[in-house]
């Protein structure tokens, strides 16, 4: 997390701002030091990138997939009435727990 800089007291907490500011500050003083970033901010800015977020999007989308494939693999297994009837996830679910334990009840277990 971000810490407000003594030197600058009207730079709220967590102030995305607040390190450019500084940045900047050093600049116009003449410094030539500019503070290296931290392992957070380096996560932050390469997180807004537009490579970085189509690849994350490219993903989310693959994992979006193979969870609605699971989901109709189970929805095959259950038995349902009437036998066409598409349930949603969490009836999906319900229903896949009723169904086990049916079955563990007639296999006595």
């Amino acid at each position: 997390m971000l810490r407000p800089d003594r030197a600058h007291p009207g730079l709220p907490w967590g102030h995305a701002d607040a390190q450019q500011h500084l940045v900047l500050d050093d600049v116009h003083r003449g410094s030539a030091h500019v503070p290296a970033l931290s392992r957070e901010e380096k996560r932050r800015r390469r997180r807004a990138t537009a490579k970085y977020r189509s690849a994350h999007a490219t993903r989310e989308r693959v994992r979006v997939v193979a969870f609605n494939v699971a989901f109709a693999e189970l929805r095959t297994l259950l038995p349902t009435f009437p036998p066409n009837k598409r349930l949603s996830k969490i009836e999906t679910l319900r229903l896949a727990l009723c169904y086990i334990s049916y079955l563990n009840h007639v296999l006595g277990v």
